[in-house]
């Protein structure tokens, strides 16, 4: 799944699930600023879980991704209509199932599998394959991965789903490791009422107000809440999927997001907050290459284990 700024989906919704590698709490400030604070998960490096190596949002590409590494797993959660929790990108399961029907219509026991293969959507033409086709409850998640950091996307308004995720999360006792996102204000702010010991990212709204304090001068001077600042390398916009035309349209919106979003000092100073910069969703190492230059914390991907190639080539990203 990612402006988380996205920039600036400008937060565009991701429609597959996603792995990546965080260096280890990236490079950490000498001076404090308003707001300064240690980053929520230091000195470990944090992923993604993957849709390019195996079925998107099952156990088996969770395990998979672990297994290179990954030890944070990104996952977005859908409410059936006998109020079971599952993980799932969509709510509508066309594109993952073949069939027309809808999680929150549908109940639990009744939902389908998911197809043989799954195109990747941020490597048009490639698809995943794998032995795992269920849709899992995100309790077994918590279950089978208990110290594991999990971003846990809301993208569905429903008061229920976001009472039940926090519930299920204070259950397991992993509110310190588990982070609320969604690129909507309004569902962000259920969320964190709903759980308040949990960290989350910023919302569209929130990104794009800091991009205009930062441009004003005036960041320094406001305090931020916010643990997690997510959103697109502006570089993939017209060469992997994005939600709109190519061309010249897309060409602009690329143009202008690389230069408002891509400053350094703008994540650098993040970074001194203990804001942990994420950039999604990079499939080859020259996007790699690209993210790690400018400092961030981590990025997401569809392939751990190109990641973890690319990262185990490059140790130096760890000891800045």
């Amino acid at each position: 799944m990612s402006f988380c700024f996205s920039a600036l989906d400008l937060y565009c919704h991701i429609p597959t699930a996603h792995m990546g590698v965080w260096s280890p709490g990236g490079r950490r400030g000498k001076y404090q600023t308003l707001g300064a604070s240690s980053p929520a998960f230091p000195n470990i490096p944090l992923s993604f879980s993957g849709s390019g190596e195996r079925i998107e949002n099952t156990l088996e590409a969770f395990h998979h991704a672990l297994s290179q590494g990954t030890n944070l797993l990104e996952l977005d959660c859908q409410l059936t209509r006998d109020g079971v929790v599952v993980v799932s990108h969509d709510n509508e399961l066309l594109r993952q199932t073949g069939r027309d029907i809808k999680i929150t219509e549908t109940n639990y026991a009744d939902l389908p599998p998911y197809k043989d293969s799954l195109e990747v959507t941020f490597s048009p033409g490639s698809f995943s394959h794998g032995d795992d086709h269920r849709i899992p409850r995100l309790e077994e998640v918590f279950q089978q991965f208990p110290g594991i950091p999990i971003n846990v996307e809301i993208k569905e308004d429903i008061d229920e789903l976001i009472q039940k995720v926090a519930n299920l999360v204070r259950q397991y006792e992993r509110s310190h490791i588990t982070i609320w996102a969604s690129f909507e204000g309004k569902i962000l702010k259920k969320c964190c009422a709903a759980n308040t010991e949990m960290p989350y990212i910023f919302s569209l709204s929130r990104g794009i107000l800091i991009l205009l304090l930062y441009y004003v001068g005036l960041l320094p001077f406001i305090p931020l809440k916010e643990s997690f600042l997510e959103f697109v390398l502006p570089s993939i916009m017209n060469r992997t999927y994005f939600p709109v035309k190519r061309g010249k349209l897309g060409a602009l919106l690329a143009k202008f997001s690389y230069k408002m979003t891509m400053r350094k000092k703008l994540l650098k100073h993040l970074e001194d907050r203990g804001i942990q910069v994420l950039l999604w969703v990079l499939n080859e190492d020259k996007d790699f290459e690209e993210a790690f230059s400018y400092g961030v914390s981590g990025v997401m991907t569809d392939y751990p284990t190109r990641l973890r190639k690319y990262l185990d080539a490059h140790p130096p990203l760890f000891n800045e």
